[in-house]
């Protein structure tokens, strides 16, 4: 594994092991396992470059529950070809980054309080894709988030938040999601959240934030990881209906205050909860890189 320091990363091809003094050239082609050395915390990430890259698409993919960032690196292979996309996937671990700082985004503490910006999950992105574009030498090149279950959990809630940069990021069967409301506690809504990440202004830049909501239409059952609280399940029985009905929400919203929204719907006909299929069917070209 590659090991690199801050923005001077560290990056083996996978299974290997580069000498600490070793410049940093670029990715290699295939997969590969690096080490960041961000702050406050060094981030592993699962990387795959077509072997004819053309350096303009980077696509992020985020792994659910099981912090398997490497099987979804895997699965995430047919994008990066399909694509012509560099894959990057970091592993948010358990340990380290609980629910409530992975699929909460950690933008509050444990006691309730505001967390700083600086702290929050979300803020490695930016500082990923920064690295990225350093190791690669492209300063300019274009990136997309998609996520899944727990990803698309973080995904979603990061639009909220976090400035990322992306050019769409995309929930896919996240298992809860964030409605555009104040009527529901955070995980669910914006309620009881400090003034200045509940306010309009947030409403309003949520809704405009360029987010794909990525259902598979088999996904509407109960399932061991399904969170079935009572504040879940007020948002439908299962992962399509609640994705339903947090788009319509948003559209609601969205025209009873004159506010534009950029969210988009697709769904994938036929796919249960299951990460692998969503990415290779066809609607997830829609997803990522359809017209709003």
């Amino acid at each position: 594994m590659l090991k690199l320091p801050a923005l001077a990363l560290v990056l083996l091809p996978l299974a290997c092991r580069a000498p600490a003094e070793s410049p940093a050239v670029g990715l290699p082609a295939g997969k590969s396992l690096i080490e960041l050395a961000l702050e406050p915390e060094p981030i592993e990430c699962f990387t795959y470059k077509p072997a004819h890259w053309s350096g303009e698409r980077m696509i992020f993919v985020h792994h659910g529950v099981l912090r398997n960032a490497d099987e979804y690196r895997d699965h995430a292979v047919i994008l990066g070809d399909r694509f012509d996309a560099l894959i990057v996937a970091p592993r948010f671990d358990a340990e380290r980054f609980p629910s409530r700082k992975y699929q909460r985004g950690g933008i509050l503490n444990e006691d309730g309080t505001a967390a700083r910006p600086a702290e929050w999950t979300y803020a490695f992105i930016p500082k990923i894709a920064a690295a990225i574009r350093e190791l690669e030498g492209r300063p300019r090149l274009k990136h997309w988030i998609i996520g899944h279950s727990a990803g698309g959990q973080f995904a979603m809630r990061m639009s909220a938040f976090q400035d990322t940069g992306a050019e769409r990021i995309v929930a896919a069967n996240p298992g809860t999601d964030l409605f555009p409301t104040r009527d529901m506690e955070f995980g669910w809504g914006f309620g009881k959240l400090p003034d200045e990440l509940s306010n309009d202004d947030v409403l309003r830049r949520y809704l405009a934030a360029p987010l794909t909501l990525y259902l598979g239409t088999l996904d509407n059952a109960v399932d061991e990881y399904l969170d079935t609280s009572p504040n879940s399940v007020a948002q439908g029985p299962g992962r399509l209906q609640r994705g339903r009905a947090a788009f319509a929400l948003a559209q609601q919203t969205a025209r009873d205050h004159g506010w534009p929204c950029a969210w988009r719907l697709v769904e994938a006909e036929g796919v249960p909860h299951d990460h692998e299929l969503m990415f290779a069917h066809p609607s997830c070209e829609t997803a990522l890189f359809g017209p709003r």
